[in-house]
């Protein structure tokens, strides 16, 4: 398991370790990949042919002994000829045989990629599925939801409590899938049994329960909406269950709450920021993205995730990241954390989605930005714009927040913090707030239910704004740096740069000369403001996260 995921870095931001966090400049060593890297990472011949249009994922949880078996069903459309599929799932997990219409397929494993020989001709066009059948006992996550598997865990009653969370290693790591952000399945069934006087909560609507002779249950979860494969979700236990209406911007929502029995009364009380999160965000990015599916909110042994329709909390129902602010101001104790960042995500993860793991920014700043626009909503732009601020403490500048494509390598954990400063920094060039929330609703209207490059999103974003951000994305997402605004003053002139920055950035900034807003076009090359006293006082708006300094010559 690679140790320098995003979530690993952002885990010791938020744990507080006694970490500094100056602007340092420097580049993490390039890692050296490997060829599983590039299985997982990279769309394969393997992968290319066949699009994926169906998963019935048909499963039994063991508590007892920390098992899955069972069979995932794949339906694909075969979109070129090719005889050779690859299916990924990690050790120690096996597949046992794979089926093709009665006939059982020669299988070969390299390390997590599985391939199979199809013996049937594949006709572009044509619609096919094969029988995955596989089981074993998951890796165990050491420390979820940052390290991937499966928590086996007992609520204070004895009673299983049992969840996955596998971002960044996989999905593979409990169930055979295709294992690449590229392609989601149209729709999905997930039917999980479970043993007698438990409760599997997964994604979409319950379409029934069915009973067995020996007391076991078998729950069956129907996802009407294509969904990404990290996001798919079980969760066991004995759960009580109650629920309410949102009437929102697409109709009634059915809002579905699933806790362990003896925190009902808290979750009542907690879980009333979720109607409080979806009147902002569905002002801010447009409608809930998954109407059809619902929305549910269901306690796990661990912090949270953002598994579609099916968002995982486990915040101690109480406000703030664990009861702490992250931005220091005070602001951050008006919410639970876990609430809105984790449902955030259904605009911003599981609605847009990146093929990419490079790209997970497209994720994690937006969605950190999301907490912002919450507070903005409630309490006002000065409150929002005092938390999105002071969450520059946790910026490292260790390394560029894109990552490198193709191996499944994510970049800096500062997508975080700094990701949502940049956005924040983006919002004050609109200067426009109607604008700006257009072109944020206009971003999930524009790639509703679709998976996304960076340069989809950067492009959107230019048209959008009337601006080539190039140079911004570049210097925000591709380089370390924090743009320095140098300037001096020359008689009654004020000159002025942008310095410590990429060649040809070019971001105008508002700047106030003696306490008069100014707006000022900065290039990388020597400007001039003329008309300013000598003796000038220059503050740039601490809404951009720039850095400023009097040059000294």
């Amino acid at each position: 398991m690679k140790k320098n995921s995003a979530t690993t870095t952002l885990t010791r931001l938020l744990l507080g370790v006694g970490l500094c966090f100056g602007a340092v400049q420097v580049q993490a060593q390039s890692p050296e990949f490997t060829r599983q890297d590039t299985l997982r990472g990279s769309i394969t011949p393997e992968r290319a042919w066949w699009d994926l249009t169906y998963y019935h994922l048909d499963i039994e949880v063991n508590p007892a002994d920390s098992t899955i078996r069972g069979v995932n069903t794949i339906q694909y459309k075969v979109v070129e000829p090719h005889q050779r599929m690859q299916i990924d799932l990690q050790p120690p997990m096996r597949i046992q045989k794979v089926v093709q219409n009665g006939k059982e397929l020669q299988l070969e494993r390299d390390g997590n990629a599985w391939f199979v020989q199809l013996v049937e001709q594949q006709e572009p066009g044509s619609v096919n599925s094969v029988d995955v059948h596989y089981g074993g006992k998951p890796q165990v996550s050491e420390n979820p939801p940052w390290s991937g598997g499966l928590t086996w865990r007992y609520d204070s009653n004895g009673r299983p409590f049992v969840a996955n969370s596998n971002q960044g290693d996989g999905a593979s790591l409990w169930w055979p899938v295709k294992d690449h952000m590229y392609d989601e399945p149209d729709s999905m069934l997930i039917s999980v049994k479970v043993p007698k006087g438990l409760t599997d909560v997964s994604n979409g609507r319950l379409r029934k329960v069915e009973q067995h002779s020996d007391g076991t249950s078998t729950f069956h979860w129907f996802v009407s909406n294509p969904i990404n494969n990290y996001g798919v979700n079980v969760n066991i236990a004995d759960y009580v269950h109650f629920s309410e209406k949102y009437q929102g911007e697409k109709g009634e929502l059915d809002l579905d709450y699933y806790v362990l029995r003896g925190n009902l009364k808290k979750a009542k009380a907690q879980f009333k920021d979720v109607p409080r999160m979806l009147e902002a965000f569905e002002h801010w990015f447009g409608p809930y993205p998954f109407y059809e599916d619902s929305y549910k909110l269901v306690e796990a042994p661990y912090l949270g995730m953002e598994h579609q329709s099916s968002i995982t909390y486990g915040n101690n129902y109480q406000n703030g990241y664990l009861g702490r602010d992250l931005s220091g101001t005070g602001w951050g104790k008006k919410f639970d954390y876990i609430i809105i960042h984790e449902s955030g995500h259904e605009w911003f993860a599981n609605n847009i989605t990146y093929q990419d793991y490079a790209d997970m920014w497209i994720h994690e700043s937006f969605t950190t930005y999301s907490e912002n626009l919450f507070l903005d909503y409630h309490y006002g732009k000065e409150a929002a714009a005092a938390y999105v601020i002071g969450q520059r403490d946790l910026i490292q500048n260790d390394r560029p927040i894109i990552g490198t494509y193709g191996v499944n390598q994510t970049g800096s954990g500062d997508m975080y913090p700094k990701g949502a400063n940049m956005l924040h920094t983006l919002r004050q060039i609109v200067n426009d707030d109607e604008k700006w929330r257009g072109i944020l609703r206009g971003l999930n209207k524009e790639f509703y239910h679709q998976t996304v490059t960076t340069a989809q999103v950067e492009n959107y974003l230019s048209e959008q704004t009337g601006r080539d951000l190039r140079p911004f994305f570049d210097q925000y997402l591709r380089d370390v740096r924090v743009p320095e605004f140098q300037y001096r003053m020359e008689g009654n002139r004020l000159m002025y740069r942008w310095n410590n920055s990429v060649a040809d950035f070019n971001m105008p900034v508002k700047v106030h000369v003696n306490g008069k807003a100014q707006w000022l076009e900065p290039t990388t090359s020597w400007q001039e403001l003329e008309g300013a006293p000598k003796k000038t006082k220059l503050e740039v708006d601490r809404n951009f996260y720039v850095r400023a300094a009097k040059a000294t010559s």
